[in-house]
């Protein structure tokens, strides 16, 4: 493969300001779409050389056939255009969310003539406001309820409104106290309007302005002694109370702000969105999303509120977030646009936000947990991944013992290679082998390699112990009544391998399958691109639906070996790093252990000068010169 992109633009073609650009493949789909303060700055990070990549950014870029842009006016343009087209095209390689279910929520129907108060999952009615979401649907209508008894709204159906209007008697809602009654005329519709605005108020975050209002009324009816009304005040002070006491004060009693407790990893991230009003959290929301190239924390970030407040009507004055986005004065600014006042985006560093943060993190690691998990502990579900896998592959069994592959290298050194294995569908770890590879070609030679090397062992004669019985334990020779037992090992054949990559990739391993003599032994790879599944001898791929558990077991494969071959190879460099250290003279384990501890990192070290070295303990001007010496030079 060509180090530089045939589609890359000519030096001073790609303009300096502030736009959207769009990578499309040979079909004309849109691929990935992003923003840039400075277009040419930010594009250039994609036409550097392909080994300095990140993996999946190099899978992007060479998947796509094209690159074209949109210069736009200013930076907050820039964030509603990439909005807008990524909304419209759908980009694969962008970052995928998905709702861990469909949250109910409660809408005030405000563009009726008598609004309504009802429970749903649609948040496109016309004119109505949304508040929650709410965890079960069980919560919405136990809310409205207690609401109701404060604020007497209509909560009939538009059909029991008109049927009610025709005949003037009040619907059953009405009839039994639950609605003031519109319909029927017990109150105007202007009076129902009022306490509709006072429900969305009071939803809205208005606690203690209703509390004292509702207090003064009541301790005033009681003074003139009409007890009939400060009775009634003194039940919607009791229904408001009840509401209150669903959720407790997190923050103070006039703070109005979003909560987003992110965890990510290199490939999945999940999101607790916490929606807090006059204090209180109203409804909590659930995202979990896949990374389809690498990103910083603070772009996740960015994007995530992009999705979370583009179509949103309820904006909040305040939004917590765990990393400060590089255009967090262009996001206030739109989203400033969005709510009509100033927002402010801010880190929660300390007290009771700080708290809350830690609280919505925590929950965002245990959703993680539970996404890479959940279908895995399902034995149904993973029983139909075997069983789909088997009719997708066109094997003659389920493969029962799967065993995965994966290259990784830095820079083209340091090649290392795993293997991961799953059987019945499950990690065994036990299994888990990781190769060390001196020279190389390029990747599909490593696979040859490793795959060579690994069914070399399918060839061997079985090892053995001899156990005595009457003590259970290994034993040198024969001792009468002694058994044989296999020791456990990796011989055991499995009925598919699976590699992480393309075309390529899978006929280096089909050939060395062949040159092996173990054709009996079924294999595939999937491309991380578009996620498809390639066979040997086919020119196109198998594609699995996206939500099959099949190829969420083969994405699980791919991505704990990629994770397995990643830490071998941290540690590898390690080793490395340590070995060369070891080679200067009055430099031992200790010192190597303090330098590294002290520079973070191999590439502080190596940049470091001798004086910069001389600051560690230990450490005097003659050996700090000698290890900058002998780092330069290697």
């Amino acid at each position: 493969m060509a180090d530089v992109l045939s589609y890359k633009p000519r030096p001073g073609e790609i303009p300096t300001d502030p736009g959207v650009y769009r990578f499309r493949d040979a079909a004309g789909r849109v691929l990935y779409v992003g923003k840039a303060k400075n277009l040419r700055q930010r594009l250039s990070n994609y036409f550097a050389p392909l080994r300095t990549l990140h993996e999946r950014t190099r899978r992007m870029v060479t998947t796509a056939a094209s690159v074209e842009w949109t210069v736009v006016p200013t930076d907050v343009d820039s964030l509603q255009l990439e909005y807008m087209w990524i909304k419209e095209f759908d980009p694969p390689f962008n970052v995928r969310y998905k709702d861990d279910k469909s949250y109910p929520f409660m809408a005030v129907t405000l563009a009726d003539e008598a609004p309504r108060v009802i429970v749903t999952r649609n948040r496109k009615i016309p004119g109505a406001r949304y508040f929650g979401p709410f965890p079960k649907v069980w919560a919405v209508h136990e809310t409205i309820d207690l609401m109701v008894k404060a604020f007497p709204i209509r909560t009939c159906s538009d059909s029991s409104y008109r049927r009610a209007m025709q005949t003037g008697r009040p619907c059953f809602p009405g009839q039994i106290g639950k609605c003031g009654g519109p319909c029927s005329m017990t109150v105007s519709i202007a009076e129902h309007r009022a306490m509709v605005d006072d429900f969305v108020a009071f939803m809205a975050g208005g606690d203690e302005r209703f509390t004292r209002e509702l207090t003064k009324r009541m301790l005033a009816a009681s003074a003139a002694m009409d007890y009939e009304a400060a009775a009634k005040y003194r039940d919607k002070l009791s229904a408001i109370e009840a509401v209150l006491g669903k959720s407790a004060l997190v923050l103070p009693s006039d703070e109005d702000a979003d909560l987003f407790g992110i965890a990510e990893d290199e490939l999945a991230a999940a999101v607790q969105h916490f929606v807090i009003r006059g204090g209180r959290v109203r409804g909590v929301r659930a995202l979990t999303i896949e990374k389809e190239i690498d990103i910083s924390s603070g772009e996740l970030v960015e994007q995530v509120l992009q999705q979370a407040y583009g179509e949103a009507q309820d904006v909040p004055r305040r939004i917590l977030v765990p990393t400060l986005p590089d255009d967090a004065a262009e996001l206030e600014e739109w989203l400033r646009e969005r709510r009509g006042k100033k927002v402010e985006i801010a880190v929660a560093q300390r007290g009771q936000r700080a708290d809350l943060m830690r609280t919505a993190t925590l929950n965002a690691q245990q959703a993680l947990i539970r996404h890479k998990t959940r279908r895995t502990t399902d034995y149904v579900a993973r029983t139909q991944a075997l069983t789909d896998l088997q009719e997708a592959l066109g094997m003659d069994e389920a493969p029962l013992r799967i065993e995965c592959f994966d290259i990784s290298h830095l820079g083209g050194t340091n090649v290392v290679a795993s293997m991961v294995v799953f059987e019945d569908g499950l990690p065994r770890k036990d299994q888990y082998r990781s190769f060390n590879i001196a020279e190389t070609t390029d990747d599909t030679d490593s696979m040859y390699q490793v795959l060579r090397r690994r069914l070399a062992y399918l060839d061997r004669p079985d090892e053995s112990e001899t156990i005595d019985p009457t003590t259970d334990e290994v034993v040198a020779e024969d001792v009468g009544e002694a058994t044989v037992r296999r020791k456990p090992r990796f011989a055991y054949p499995p009925q598919l391998l699976l590699v992480d990559g393309g075309q390529p990739q899978v006929e280096a391993a089909a050939r060395a399958l062949r040159d092996a003599g173990h054709t009996e032994i079924a294999v595939c790879g999937i491309a991380k691109r578009l996620e498809e599944v390639w066979l040997p001898g086919d020119d196109f791929p198998v594609i699995l639906p996206r939500t099959s558990e099949a190829l969420y077991l083969l994405q699980r494969l791919r991505d704990e070996a990629h994770r397995f071959a990643i830490t071998h190879q941290r540690k590898k460099r390690r080793n490395d790093i340590g070995s060369v250290l070891a080679e200067v003279p009055g430099l031992g384990a200790a010192r190597i252990k303090v330098l590294l501890k002290h520079f973070g990192s191999v590439t502080a070290l190596r940049a470091a000068e001798p004086g910069q070295i001389e600051e560690v303990q230990g450490i005097g001007p003659v050996l700090a010169q000698n290890i900058h010496t002998h780092l330069s030079t290697r």
